[in-house]
């Protein structure tokens, strides 16, 4: 009942440290105990996509296999089968085995809860069929799908699978099943034993997740670390390493032809009077580029007057300018995102739901926007434009909606703390 959940949502438990190790990780992340999700019906399979070999440039070999396609995995719930109860077993003694500081009892209770999942990569040897030892890593996780994120609670590599890489394709197996299902984050608390393993996973102690998403549903606890990380619906984690091979052949490609004459040709010394004339002593970013413009060779070998201005103490600066206040934009977003009546300005209004904003509101903006538009980097210019934009936004909601309305009081609130925190967006 409500107030047994009240009274878990109070109390905080302590994480215990877990061995762990750089090929395969053995490491816990402490989980939540709600009511507020409902239990899953059907197993799954995770499978990686397996895009042809072939790519439309002939230029370029075609792509390998899949490794990632010979790994027997599976989504393992509690839908009361024989098979899933057996590989619930053996994912609990994984992971009370590799997490012994861990209450086998809340592995138990996590493990086999209807609301939790758990990925299994699964030994390929028919003998080990059907036992503990079917299971060489798993990773158990409860997903909210009303706010597109999963907890990850337990992540375990059996001790005599470590330093073979089943950690890593553990996780981007996962991060492939989690686009199935909506997932945008994965979010969980990691000891200290476990921050390496999910740092190289993509995790960040930075959570750029509104936190109105996962407050209330997951719960703080001492000793842990938060981490977070967001999941790509269009990366292809299985294959991340070909990737960036493809990418660095790309880059190479391009250069090669773009110096395929000019890194041939031999330009003579400078003459002593090359500068005569010029003002050789000043600084200025264009005078300086000019300068190096003008020496036989730079041109052709495709440097131009823009990239050799970017090239100068100046224009860095403005680089470390824009940078400053794109990260000064994203705070003050986030600042707002945290006030609880600010939970209607998170996400674009639905059109399709409310058909007549658009009559209504010529101009629409949300929060979720104005972050987009922050990390783009071109369209704020200065803190009192993103100002405007709230604004904007505020005005919106009061005209559509009118007094006497919850969306009206959410406005009129927002309104009051912008005044409150206005000095914060003068330059």
């Amino acid at each position: 009942n409500m107030s047994d959940v009240e009274i878990l949502s109070s109390k905080k438990r302590k994480l215990s440290p877990a061995k762990s190790d750089e090929g395969g990780p053995s490491s816990s992340a402490l989980h939540h105990d709600n009511d507020s999700s409902s239990p899953s019906s059907s197993t799954q399979h995770a499978t990686a996509s397996s895009p042809n070999n072939t790519t439309p440039n002939n230029k370029l070999p075609p792509r390998p296999p899949n490794t990632y396609d010979n790994i027997r995995r599976a989504i393992v719930i509690n839908d009361g089968t024989r098979t899933n109860l057996i590989r619930l077993i053996g994912l609990k003694s994984l992971f009370a085995r590799q997490l012994p500081k861990m209450p086998k009892e809340y592995i138990a209770r996590l493990v086999f809860d209807r609301r939790h999942k758990s990925l299994a990569i699964l030994s390929s040897d028919p003998e080990k069929k059907e036992c503990d030892d079917e299971i060489i890593g798993g990773i158990c996780y409860r997903a909210y799908p009303e706010m597109r994120f999963a907890e990850i609670a337990f992540c375990a590599v059996s001790a005599s699978q470590q330093v073979k890489g089943y950690g890593t394709k553990l996780m981007n197996l996962l991060k492939m099943h989690a686009v199935t299902e909506g997932i945008e984050f994965f979010i969980t608390y990691a000891d200290n034993y476990a921050i390496g393993y999910f740092k190289k996973q993509g995790f960040t102690k930075a959570v750029s997740m509104p936190k109105g998403r996962y407050q209330g549903l997951i719960k703080d606890y001492d000793g842990g670390t938060i981490m977070e990380c967001y999941v790509h619906p269009t990366i292809d984690f299985t294959r991340v390493p070909e990737m960036i091979q493809a990418q660095k052949e790309f880059l190479l490609q391009r250069i090669r032809a773009g110096t395929a004459k000019s890194d041939k040709v031999v330009y003579p010394p400078l003459p002593p009077d090359f500068y005569a004339g010029q003002d050789v002593k000043s600084r200025a970013e264009k005078g300086a580029a000019e300068r190096a413009l003008a020496i036989p060779g730079v041109s052709e070998a495709g440097w131009t007057m823009a990239d050799l201005m970017a090239s100068t103490r100046d224009a860095k600066d403005s680089d470390k300018k824009k940078h400053q206040l794109k990260s000064d934009l994203l705070a003050l977003v986030s600042k707002v995102q945290d006030q609880q009546y600010s939970w209607c300005f998170r996400d674009p209004v639905d059109t399709n739901e409310v058909k007549d904003y658009l009559d209504v509101v010529d101009d629409p903006i949300d929060l979720k926007t104005m972050e987009k538009r922050i990390r783009r980097g071109d369209w704020y210019k200065t803190k009192h434009m993103l100002f405007s934009d709230m604004m904007k936004m505020v005005n919106n909601c009061k005209l559509y909606n009118g007094e006497g309305n919850t969306y009206y009081d959410c406005a009129v609130s927002l309104e009051k703390y912008l005044a409150s925190i206005s000095p914060m967006f003068t330059e």
